[in-house]
């Protein structure tokens, strides 16, 4: 029997299952109760069954005092999630981009280009020995890549779209330090000459309707995702911004190659250094073509919103 009481004491974890083993209980005690029918007296049968009533109570008894001696289980706290932070979407920039040419016309593959990127320059001006000057190959993808590389410090004659000047570079002792010699500007006479010819209005109104293969050869250059006339306004505003050079420009030779003696001439861009090296006279119309250029250029221009992400 106490074991019985200990059973339930122990095990018994709420209401419903109390009940159950009181139930149990009940049922072993009726079993017992008619097992008195053969031979147990009736007062003893009642004796247990009253004992087993009171086992039942301090049974009931134990498991509620055991429920108040619980602890209350705390209430869990729900920390609320802040809202995820969306990524901002790319703003459009604005771009300056060319107009469309007003009439459409059909050009050539960018590798079949040459030929007719030559005759459409020769349209440009009266004296055509002036062409000479002009490689005959891949003529659009030089003139990308020089446009390209003007504002940095180098440009590999490799990718030049014109003849180096002819002679050698001319110099002259002068007050005690070597200096650029008066004769040296001779030349670039022929560039010089080519750029007087050459009209401002025709030249932009060519370079835009080639525009889609100046941007085809961009962007095998290695920028798929720019914009080739950025890149030439870039540079127009490098080269306009050359400083006019006091005569005569000195000059070192630490080792093979002539470099300016000023180092704030040195430390120029290499298309600003060729400026300053074919003498200050040819310099300033070379400068004044380029004003020209750059103005006719912004004539076909305008602002157009673009995907930043473009």
């Amino acid at each position: 029997m106490c074991e019985i009481y200990y059973h339930i004491c122990t095990n018994v974890k709420n209401r419903s299952h109390l009940f159950v083993g009181f139930v149990k209980v009940l049922d072993y005690r009726f079993t017992l109760y008619s097992s008195l029918n053969n031979g147990l007296s009736m007062k003893k049968s009642i004796l247990n069954i009253i004992g087993v009533v009171v086992l039942l109570g301090g049974a009931i008894a134990a498991y509620i005092y055991f429920q108040q001696q619980q602890p209350k289980p705390e209430a869990l706290q729900v920390q609320e999630q802040a809202p995820p932070i969306l990524p901002e979407l790319p703003k459009p920039v604005v771009r300056q981009v060319l107009d469309a040419p007003s009439t459409n016309p059909k050009l050539p593959q960018l590798e079949t280009s040459d030929s007719f990127v030559l005759d459409s320059l020769a349209s440009l001006v009266e004296n055509k020995s002036l062409m000479n000057i002009f490689h005959t190959e891949q003529l659009i993808h030089n003139i990308v890549a020089t446009i390209d590389n003007l504002p940095s410090q180098r440009a590999p004659m490799s990718v030049m779209p014109i003849e180096t000047a002819k002679g050698k570079f001319i110099t002259m002792e002068g007050k005690g330090a070597l200096v650029i010699s008066p004769k040296n500007k001779a030349r670039y006479t022929t560039y010089v000459k080519f750029a007087e010819e050459t009209d401002a209005k025709k030249l932009v109104e060519l370079y835009v309707r080639l525009y889609p293969l100046f941007q085809q050869s961009y962007e095998e250059l290695g920028y798929p995702n720019k914009y080739f006339n950025d890149r030439m306004i870039v540079v127009l505003d490098n080269l306009l911004a050359a400083p006019e050079i006091k005569e005569p420009v000195q000059l070192v030779q630490p080792k093979y190659y002539y470099l300016y003696a000023d180092s704030n001439i040195e430390g120029r861009s290499i298309g600003q250094k060729i400026l300053m090296r074919i003498g200050s006279n040819n310099e300033m119309v070379i400068i004044s073509k380029l004003k020209d250029i750059k103005q006719e250029l912004i004539l076909h221009m305008h602002e157009k919103k673009i995907d930043s992400a473009v």
